[in-house]
């Protein structure tokens, strides 16, 4: 069971306020709608159609480095009840990540950049993002935006050179990349194909290729999402430039292997696809 997001702002989780992963998550849900205009838009849109939006999962990117790794922002959320649910590897992209999943709040994924697999001047760059950060807490990390001050268009575009992950990562610092609408809930939808025809109707641009679905029955996942949204970013030296910020993601999960309960993981494949809705050369 997840737990339901009203649809009113600016308050959209319902839970009680007295769990620390759940304090987090209503921060980051406030802070995503800041850089995500699209997800305001979509709730009142499911809103008319008279929907109830729960929350299947967020993702969160870092820096494998040891004051913001996945295993140091997945603390309070261990703390919280969350359990680990899964590994996921992306050798062309670079990123290892890990899920974790809660009886009663949205999963969570978390994945990071190994910045051993890139030349020493990407290293460098990253390396001084993170070098005051060694004494922040965990929750710190995850509700103090931004996390460190702008970078330069000019290393912001250096970065995009080797990895658009480490480009987007730098600018807009460590916070939800993406929330995501669980289709098992929605009433009007069919499915994610239904969701995709309605959304691309309304005049929002999904990632992938047609169909714009990544994922099958089979495998326990269906997902698509939108490009994410472009925004104008203030970066150093009073320069901002337009770049596509955070998306929006629908995910419907199946039983699987005889099992009676949705499947909890994810489907790499599928999640290296996504990552892909927020590259700003497509």
């Amino acid at each position: 069971m997840v737990q339901r997001l009203e649809l009113r702002q600016p308050r959209c989780f319902t839970w009680v306020m007295d769990n620390l992963a759940a304090s987090i998550l209503d921060h980051l849900w406030k802070d995503y709608l800041k850089t995500t205009p699209q997800a305001a838009e979509v709730h009142a849109l499911f809103k008319a159609r008279g929907e109830t939006v729960v929350n299947d999962h967020i993702a969160l990117r870092t820096f494998n480095r040891p004051s913001v790794s996945v295993d140091r922002l997945a603390e309070p959320f261990l703390t919280s009840g969350y359990v680990p649910s899964g590994e996921y590897r992306f050798q062309q992209k670079k990123l290892f990540a890990k899920s974790y999943s809660h009886p009663t709040l949205p999963r969570v994924f978390i994945s990071e950049l190994l910045l051993e697999q890139f030349p020493d001047s990407v290293q460098r760059i990253c390396q001084a993002l993170v070098d005051n950060l060694s004494t922040w807490a965990p929750e710190q990390l995850l509700t103090q935006q931004p996390t460190w001050a702008p970078v330069t268009l000019e290393t912001y575009q250096e970065l995009l050179g080797h990895s658009e992950y480490a480009a987007w990562l730098a600018a807009f610092g460590i916070r939800a990349n993406h929330f995501t609408v669980q289709a098992n809930a929605l009433t009007t939808f069919e499915d994610i194909a239904a969701i995709n025809t309605f959304l691309m109707g309304e005049g929002y641009e999904l990632n992938g290729a047609p169909p714009h679905i990544q994922g099958t029955p089979e495998q326990g996942l269906v997902q698509s999402s939108t490009k994410a949204s472009w925004i104008e970013w203030p970066f150093a030296n009073d320069v901002t430039h337009k770049i596509r910020s955070c998306y929006y993601e629908f995910a419907k999960r199946y039983p699987v292997h005889g099992s009676q309960t949705p499947y909890d993981g994810f489907i790499a494949d599928s999640a290296d696809q996504i990552f892909e809705s927020t590259n700003v050369t497509q």
